[in-house]
């Protein structure tokens, strides 16, 4: 305040651009998640395309991280085979 005093022309910390050019962020949308049903500030344009069936980011890497913690074929089951001839394992 002081430095706008002593110097009228002083643009502040802000700078001396218009707030206009400096509010360049994208139009937000709130929209509930379909899975955990919290609410999300997501991109107009993804809010039209997604209204309904929208699942946030957190959802999506809970979804991620349980499908690569899944055994994958053959793991934990007792006809596994052993090799690629088709040796049953001895349990």
């Amino acid at each position: 305040m002081t430095m706008k005093q002593l110097n009228p022309d002083y643009p502040g910390f802000r700078g001396s651009s218009p707030p206009e050019a400096v509010s360049s962020r994208e139009a937000l949308q709130t929209v509930t998640c379909s899975q955990c049903g919290r609410k999300r500030n997501v991109p107009t344009n993804v809010a039209a395309e997604h209204s309904e069936d929208y699942i946030c980011a957190t959802c999506q890497e809970e979804a991620v991280e349980e499908a690569s913690n899944e055994p994958t074929a053959g793991e934990g089951d007792e006809t596994a085979l052993e090799n690629d001839v088709g040796i049953p394992k001895q349990i």
